[in-house]
This record gives structure tokens, sequence and C-alpha cells, in this order.
């Protein structure tokens, strides 16, 4: 599987961005998909993840009220809107994806995609 990442860029604090993650290779309906970002300096961390089915979503603390995850499976995408998005925000963002939404937001996904980069501004 291969999972390709978009849609950062530079924003001011407060402002929005939404990004995307095409997945080509497998049967993408199947299985948890998520994100995750690094700042610089700082460990990889879980920012979000939705089932396969889109019905059960888990956020970190970090992203509850200001980002939704969300995904169209006949599209083979998954996104991250994100809100409200403040300086400690920026950091490369990475998708991922996982057998479960459990496995995926503990932090052990099996597959990485290549990141993007999000820049907030203050």
């Amino acid at each position: 599987v291969q999972l390709q990442a978009s849609g950062g860029g530079l924003v001011q604090a407060g402002g929005s961005l939404r990004l995307s993650c095409a997945a080509s290779g497998r049967t993408f309906s199947s299985y948890a998909m998520g994100w995750f970002r690094q700042a610089p300096g700082k460990e990889r961390e879980f920012v979000s993840g939705i089932s396969w089915s889109g019905g059960s979503t888990h956020y970190a603390d970090s992203a509850k009220g200001r980002f939704t995850i969300s995904r169209n499976n006949a599209k083979n995408t998954v996104y991250l809107q994100m809100n409200s998005l403040k300086p400690e925000d920026t950091a490369v963002y990475y998708c991922a994806t996982g057998q479960d939404l459990v496995t995926l937001s503990n932090g052990y996904p099996e597959v990485w995609g290549q990141g993007t980069q999000v820049t907030v501004s203050s």
C-alpha cells in the first residue's frame, strides 16, 4: 500500500487547513486510517484516527474540538480538517494505516505515508 499526503502549507494562527491522504495498493475500506505529527525536536505523536467504516473516531486531546477526521472509501482518501490552528500545531503531518483503530491510536500503524509540512505563524 502507498499513502500520499497533501494539503500542508503556511497559515496564520486561527486559520484552517485540510489535509488529504490518498491510498493505493490494497482494499482501503478494510483498514483504519490516521494522522500523526512530528514537530522539530519532538517525538512523533498521534493526532487522530478513524475506523474502516468511519463510524468510530479518536482524537488526541490537543486536537479535540478543532480537528475533524473523515474518510471517503469510494475515493480511497482520508481527510483531516484543521481549524483554529495554533503555532504549536506546526509539524510534519503523516498519514498512516493499520488493522484497527485501537492499534493505530496506540502508535502502531502498519504503513506510514510521507509527510506534509504544516506551519502556523503567530
